[in-house]
């Protein structure tokens, strides 16, 4: 039976708002609340219980095939990072560089740079102890050097792969990944810019009191040196970013260019930066290397299901061809870019996750984009750029990462609200000019 385009739009709405109301109010997991979303659409639409499963599966288990790999060992890299002091080192070389008069740009550039394989919470948590103590050290208001830190960190996690929300949109929208690193990344700087000149602006008239909590650095080993520390990001980035200039056509690659090709992978690329995180610690106990992975594994986990559930989500508003519905009521060609954006932004701001927000919102794209005129390899790139910004806003109460800030900077609510929030705000305004920018030079 054949739905008219109100019908579908409300069962649309109405699987949004569940989400919304699960996540943000009744505090239930993605997860859960994406299938139960699944099953009002796919049963409003008229699809039979076992046909809503059937599709939900397929869905979920597309969306892990191309990215399960690639979450697990980001989130790997990530923790190896961490573990083994590398951040740190990063941080203490851009501070030295930089000087104490330009420690929140300092600050800034070390979130950006760590950011890259590390989730902001993690990397804010890890890097807290140092903001502090340069904030001290400094007399530069805490407000302005743990903004300046969370929104570098933010920059890129909202817009740069392995990190969940972006890598999942590529795979649904179907983008290259190291094309998105390519572009993603200088997307990213003015936008970690915007997010430091807002901090120092409305930070600087804030006088909180740094937090007595501080954490706690495992230093038993001498650290890692510079080059050590910045190997296992910057080659995996490099390898895939090379990949990108090297397109499979009908000919295989043969000698050089097929051993780039094959490292240049991603899943490979990641292993790569892996194994050289772990040559960042002089020794290795059995038991450290068992943690750390089974750490990696299980923080991936909780990560996948709820992208293998935004893969399912999608592949059920494909099954109600909510595509041509808008394709053919609304005149959404006009609207290109700025329909993403807006429709991430509304997300991310009712229910607070960047990652389930540009998840849900890339599986509604998907089957919008010849009407939205991106059907092409550019116009994905477009896409995913102004939906990574499109989750950058607004950052408040209800996003668990402003309170992983507020707690370790020992900021108050008005002060967050006014230096944080408003700081991503302003990068997502900056994100999606730089992706139009860019849609007229491409």
């Amino acid at each position: 039976m054949a739905h008219s385009f109100p019908y579908i739009l409300a069962f649309l709405f109405a699987g949004i708002a569940l989400i919304v109301v699960l996540t943000a109010k009744y505090k239930v997991p993605a997860f859960f609340a994406l299938f139960f979303a699944c099953l009002l659409v796919g049963l409003g639409i008229g699809l039979p219980l076992g046909g809503v499963l059937s599709v939900v599966k397929d869905g979920f288990g597309t969306i892990l095939k191309s990215l399960g790999l690639i979450i697990v060992l980001g989130t790997t890299l990530g923790l190896l990072l961490e573990y083994t002091g590398s951040t740190a080192v990063m941080a203490s070389f851009l501070i030295k560089k930089l000087g104490d008069k330009h420690a929140p740009l300092a600050m800034s550039i070390t979130g950006f740079i760590v950011g890259l394989p590390i989730f902001c919470d993690s990397g804010f948590i890890v890097l807290s102890g140092l903001n502090k103590s340069m904030a001290r050290r400094t007399g530069i208001p805490i407000a302005v050097m743990s903004v300046s830190l969370a929104t570098g960190l933010y920059a890129v996690h909202c817009l740069v792969p392995p990190h969940p929300g972006a890598t999942a949109a590529a795979g649904t929208i179907g983008v290259d990944f190291g094309r998105l690193l390519l572009f993603g990344v200088p997307v990213a700087i003015p936008a970690m810019l915007a997010g430091y000149l807002w901090a120092r602006y409305a930070g600087k008239k804030v006088a909180d009191k740094i937090a007595d909590d501080e954490i706690a650095l495992n230093q038993t080993e001498q650290l890692p040196s510079l080059v050590k520390a910045c190997l296992p990001v910057i080659i995996p980035i490099l390898l895939i970013g090379l990949k990108s200039f090297l397109t499979p056509g009908t000919a295989e690659y043969h000698g050089w260019r097929s051993i780039l090709f094959a490292i240049g992978d991603p899943v490979i690329a990641l292993m790569i930066g892996v194994f050289l995180a772990f040559n960042c610690k002089r020794s290795w106990k059995k038991s450290e290397i068992s943690k750390i992975l089974h750490e990696a594994t299980e923080k991936a986990g909780g990560i996948l299901v709820i992208i293998g559930m935004g893969g399912a989500f999608g592949a059920i508003l494909t099954a109600a061809k909510i595509g041509d519905h808008f394709s053919q009521s609304l005149a959404l060609g006009s609207m290109g870019i700025f329909f993403p954006f807006l429709l991430t932004a509304v997300l991310k701001t009712a229910q607070g996750s960047s990652t389930v927000a540009i998840i849900t919102a890339a599986s509604i794209v998907l089957p919008l984009l010849p009407a939205l005129g991106l059907n092409n390899d550019d116009g994905k790139l477009l896409c995913v750029l102004s939906m990574g910004g499109g989750s950058m806003m607004i950052s408040h109460a209800n996003d668990a990462y402003f309170w992983v800030i507020a707690k370790f900077s020992g900021l108050e609510m008005k002060t967050m609200l006014k230096v944080y929030s408003m700081a991503t705000l302003l990068m997502g305004l900056t994100t999606i000019t730089m992706v139009y920018i860019l849609s007229k030079l491409l």
